[in-house]
């Protein structure tokens, strides 16, 4: 099938570089990137989880967080609004 799609400038430059160097059509080696990508990107099991550690940093001696509005205060100090 013939279809036109547009290509960034370095990826057009990579996939030419690719079919000079292995001696392939060009159009093979997108093809071949196209199925290697799509493989990839149906793959769910190749990514991993997004997971965050909390960290327990603690909070400042004197400081309280009962009050925003006074913690804010002494942390930016009075004229920061």
């Amino acid at each position: 099938m013939r279809t036109t799609i547009t290509l960034d400038d370095d990826l057009l430059d990579r996939a030419r570089e690719s079919a000079r160097k292995l001696r392939k059509p060009f159009r093979a080696i997108v093809n071949e990137a196209l199925r290697a990508g799509l493989e990839r990107i149906g793959d769910v099991s190749s990514r991993r989880p997004y997971r965050t550690v909390p960290h327990d940093m603690g909070l400042r001696e004197g400081l309280s967080l009962d009050n925003v509005q006074e913690l804010l205060s002494q942390l930016e100090g009075d004229d920061a609004r």
